[in-house]
């Protein structure tokens, strides 16, 4: 612990008023000039605190005591809400939520941004609060976390899980009975699969030694036309799988793509393995204002599907398309943006580093008779290179949809050497997005701002912005 750490008396942090809420969901005190971020508390809650990590500039820390709860709160509807690591923020109102996501996206691209923005309207709200979500991935573990209400009680609980991770611990898994994200019939399949494979004496994960059959398990829903996928991942072959994906399929047969995945790495990615479709077909479909989209295994397809519509639509509305751009659609994934704006443009160009978004992309172009698209596969930095460019023409809109990571420098650089006259920037990370404007700036002024909300009870904020030459 550093030194001004150890200089704070043990009875300095008692009592203490919760003032502010900052990134990543946490809260701030501040402590005779020392900053302070505390888990698990609300604006307005008067705590005690105890120090659980000392940096140089800042310290963190977690309540041990509750003197005065906030007005801000509300009673979580979560049995779940505490121990799991996700919807941190369900003891908080959503307009509180939206209040302080609306705040982080003003605070960040003034802070760390630091170029000149218009006026930001309200954060637009997710119309859904609850059952949001297309995609949930759950985890196998042979030693599951038991709570301290689950160990007072005196009960004898069965440790093998099927559930979500604890905060910051990649090796406990609590177990889930109902969760508020995805509608059904994900509860009932998860807990369908759990219940099988205890019966069964499945051989269950162990993630710090990286052993055993079953190993996570992944439901997509699309709320859109009602297709189902499951993926079964797992360790090694095993003769049980093929009865556990029979039980499944005969027991759901509203499921329209059964999958499943041999991982033996050590990770739990596959987008360099062979996914092998058990029953039903290799994709599920999701519809956008008349367009299909064809969504598979590996498909990146943003996880709250109303919500992707309203961000994309306005992403196009900042695009300003006459039907006679060339657009350029960075980190197109399977192409959804790109195939979205393709009838209001001249031609799109979607690039992606992952092979097989590339081919979903083609693939969503193809069903819906779009010809007006082309895809192209590598490393962003790599691929858009000026003889790209020369090849392609120079965009009249960029669209750029980074991870979280935000874009390269190389490609930043790349779009200021570009000067396509607008860019549309789309980001699910204010933070590297305000990085990013700052280097822009060079080139480019902000015209427009736009905070999206779509993970309600989640810090997690989208936010678009419109850029153009100066």
């Amino acid at each position: 612990m550093n030194k001004t750490a150890k200089k704070i008396p043990a009875d300095a942090l008692r009592e203490v008023e919760i003032t502010d809420m900052v990134a990543e969901g946490k809260c701030l005190v501040r402590h005779n000039n020392m900053v302070i971020f505390v888990t698990g508390v609300a604006p307005g809650d008067v705590v005690d605190l105890r120090v659980t990590k000392a940096k140089k500039n800042f310290l963190e820390a977690v309540p041990t005591r509750f003197h005065k709860y906030s007005e801000l709160r509300v009673e979580p509807f979560c049995q779940h809400f505490g121990t799991c690591g996700g919807c941190k923020w369900q003891h908080i109102g959503y307009d509180t939520q939206l209040k302080y996501k609306q705040q982080q996206v003003e605070d960040t691209l003034q802070r760390i941004g630091k170029v000149a923005l218009p006026e930001i309207p309200q954060i637009l709200p997710s119309a859904e609060r609850t059952y949001y979500r297309n995609k949930l991935e759950f985890t196998f573990s042979h030693n599951g976390w038991i709570t301290n209400e689950q160990i007072q009680s005196g009960e004898e609980f069965d440790r093998r899980v099927l559930g979500f991770h604890t905060p910051a611990r990649f090796d406990k898994i609590i177990d889930v009975e109902h969760c508020w994200l995805q509608p059904e019939p994900s509860n009932s399949i998860r807990l369908a699969i759990r219940d099988y494979t205890r019966d069964n004496d499945l051989p269950f994960n162990d993630l710090v030694k990286q052993t055993g059959f079953l190993r996570n398990l992944i439901i997509r829903t699309a709320n859109t036309t009602g297709d189902l996928m499951v993926i079964v991942q797992c360790y090694y072959r095993h003769d049980a799988l093929e009865p556990l994906l029979d039980y499944v399929y005969e027991k759901f047969p509203q499921i329209t793509s059964l999958n499943y995945v041999i991982n033996d790495k050590g990770n739990e990615t596959f987008h360099d393995l062979e996914v092998t479709c058990y029953k039903g077909e290799p994709y599920i479909h999701e519809e956008m204002e008349g367009l299909r989209f064809c969504v598979g295994p590996k498909s990146f397809y943003q996880t709250n599907s109303e919500g992707a519509y309203n961000l994309y639509k306005l992403t196009r509305d900042f695009a300003q398309l006459t039907g006679n751009e060339l657009v350029y659609d960075l980190y197109t994934g399977a192409g959804t943006i790109a195939n979205f704006v393709a009838r209001q443009a001249k031609h799109v160009v979607g690039v992606e580093y992952v092979v097989s978004a590339v081919k979903d992309a083609y693939l969503n172009s193809e069903i819906n008779g779009i010809k007006n698209t082309e895809f192209y596969a590598g490393d962003m930095k790599d691929v858009l290179s000026a003889e790209f460019i020369a090849q392609h023409g120079r965009p009249d809109v960029v669209i750029t949809d980074p991870p979280r990571a935000g874009m390269h420098p190389d490609v930043v650089a790349r779009l200021l050497e570009m000067r396509a006259p607008r860019i549309v920037y789309v980001s699910c990370n204010p933070a590297t997005q305000a990085r990013d404007l700052e280097l822009l700036d060079e080139a480019y002024k902000v015209t427009r701002v736009q905070p999206v909300d779509m993970f309600p009870h989640t810090h997690h904020v989208e936010n678009v912005v419109a850029l153009e030459l100066k």
